[in-house]
């Protein structure tokens, strides 16, 4: 943090008096910052952190436009023909992107990755144009496939970014390359750790110099591809999260239904007069009142009712039937009932056994 304020310090005293900041100056500082960034324990989230992402994509933006105005690369030279101390700069847009996919605000989310896709593409494409090291081009968003020399890919880009399920093949490929690409990370991390150690001593001349800058160049085109693809995967997400929101905002076509009013259920028009004296404000519905509004709306159980409630219906009137029947017989059979009564009158006086002569000698 007390790197940062100095360098904020620094920038302001060479603005008031009147010095434009170097070049080279804006490169370091914006480098430096995203390493600590990138290696810090501090929450990404956090405001201080947040302060020094976008301060160092000002400073990285601003060295941008300054090495535009330099005309510092072409198409037409060789890799060999750049100057050592200008190779530096082709890492700009990478570095623009892996800062600001640092930014944390969830509201901007799909444009801080689509951004940060763009700076990664424009260094891609400077990569190829000078044959840095041997990849695919991703496939650019928005309907642009052009290649770095104007014509359109051969679609293998597409294919190998966004490959169908179903082709076991390109899925093969992919995951090869994806290995490829992560043995030569670690390789070119493994170099650049040896060599760091001599460009930060102070006494590297021009041949390591050049081979410390040519080799972080090549491992952001590891990074940068790796993290396009995420991008991409995440951009999907984002969208679907979109409509997602947007239907859940959209009101339903459907109109609400209005509550039922309550009512109190007769059995006749007598009730009905006598609840409607009591209760003068709540509506009463007879029996046959009832019987025929849902006969009109056609919901009675021979006119839509799912066939489970008629059923039930139906079971429950054949109960009430037994249940009549029984109490019939009780009431009208009374030969039965007195001969039942006689029989247990019987046995109080004789017991069990009495009269069996069958067993007798």
């Amino acid at each position: 943090m007390a790197e940062c304020e100095n360098s904020s310090d620094v920038r302001q005293t060479s603005h008031s008096d009147t010095e434009p900041p170097k070049l080279s100056d804006l490169l370091d500082r914006g480098w430096k910052t995203f390493e600590e960034v990138d290696s810090t324990n501090e929450a990404l989230g956090s405001n201080s952190v947040q302060v020094r992402v976008k301060r160092s994509i000002g400073m990285l933006e601003e060295a941008s436009r300054m090495a535009a105005q330099l005309d510092l690369f072409s198409r037409n030279e060789e890799l060999e023909e750049i100057a050592t101390a200008d190779l530096k700069y082709l890492l700009l847009p990478a570095l623009l992107g892996a800062l600001t996919m640092k930014q944390t605000s969830r509201d901007k989310r799909l444009e801080i990755v689509q951004t940060a896709r763009a700076y990664f593409m424009d260094f891609l494409r400077r990569c190829r144009e000078y044959n840095m090291s041997q990849f695919e081009l991703p496939a650019s968003t928005g309907g642009d496939t052009s290649g770095p020399d104007g014509d359109s890919e051969n679609g293998l880009s597409a294919a190998k970014s966004a490959p169908c399920p179903s082709d076991l093949v390109s899925m093969a490929a992919q995951r090869q390359a994806k290995i490829e690409r992560y043995r030569q990370k670690k390789e070119l991390e493994a170099r650049l750790s040896d060599v760091r150690r001599a460009v930060d001593s102070g006494k590297a001349d021009d041949e390591v110099s050049r081979d410390f800058y040519l080799l972080n160049i090549r491992r952001w085109v590891t990074v940068c591809l790796e993290e396009i693809e995420s991008i991409d995967q995440e951009v999907e997400i984002l969208k679907k999260m979109d409509v997602l929101k947007h239907i859940a905002t959209k009101p339903s076509a459907q109109p609400a239904r209005p509550p039922m009013k309550p009512f109190i259920l007769t059995k006749d028009a007598v009730q009905a007069r006598v609840f409607g004296a009591g209760y003068p404000s709540l509506p009463t519905m007879t029996v046959d009142d009832w019987y025929e509004q849902h006969r009109k709306h056609g919901a009675l159980p021979d006119q839509g009712i799912p066939r489970r409630v008629a059923v039930e219906e139906d079971a429950d009137a054949n109960d009430r039937e037994e249940e009549e029947k029984e109490k019939k017989a009780e009431q009208d059979d009374e030969e039965a009932l007195l001969k039942a009564r006689n029989w247990d009158d019987w046995k109080d006086t004789h017991r069990r056994g009495y009269g069996n002569r069958q067993n007798m000698g």
